[in-house]
C-alpha cells in the first residue's frame, strides 16, 4: 500500500511538469509601471521582459531578457541609474529557484529551472500566445 501511495504522488507531481500555463502579465510585479512625477513610462519594458519570463529556457536565454529589459528601460527613460537598478532586481529576484510567480520560467511548474524548449514546447508557447492575443486580452500597460 505505501509503495502505491508514492506512486499516486509522484505520478501527480510529474503530471505539470510539461503543460504551460496560459499567459497572463502584472506588468512590472513589485515595481512601479511608470513615474509618478516624471513623463516616463516603462510599462512595455515590463511586458514584454514577462513574455520571456514566462516561457522561460536557458540560463543564457534569461540573461539576453534582463539584458534587452534594462536597455528598454535606458531607452524609454534616458536614466541609466533606474535602467541598471531594474537589471539588478530582476537579475536577483527574477530567478528561478525562488518559488515566485514572477521567477524565470513561471509559466511551467517549480521543478523546470533552467532548460532549453523543446520544439513541442516551442509549439505550445506560440499556441498560447496566439490564444492570449486572440482573447483580446488587454495589456497591463494600458
Amino acid at each position: 500500500m505505501p509503495f502505491l501511495l508514492l506512486l499516486c504522488v509522484l505520478c501527480a507531481a510529474c503530471s505539470n511538469s510539461h503543460t504551460l500555463s496560459d499567459f497572463k502579465s502584472d506588468a512590472c510585479s513589485l515595481f512601479p509601471d511608470r513615474s509618478l512625477i516624471l513623463n516616463a513610462d516603462w510599462c512595455d519594458c515590463c511586458y514584454q521582459h514577462d513574455l520571456a519570463y514566462w516561457q522561460g529556457g536557458t540560463r543564457a536565454q534569461r540573461l539576453a531578457a534582463d539584458e534587452a529589459f534594462r536597455d528598454c528601460i535606458l531607452q524609454k527613460t534616458q536614466n541609466a541609474d533606474l535602467a541598471e537598478m531594474m537589471y539588478k532586481g530582476v537579475r536577483w529576484g527574477g530567478n528561478p529557484y525562488f518559488y515566485s510567480w514572477y521567477r524565470w520560467g513561471y509559466g511551467w511548474d517549480y521543478s523546470r529551472k533552467y532548460k532549453a524548449l523543446s520544439g513541442a514546447e516551442k509549439a505550445m508557447v506560440a499556441e498560447k500566445l496566439k490564444a492570449y492575443r486572440q482573447s483580446n486580452a488587454r495589456s497591463p500597460c494600458k
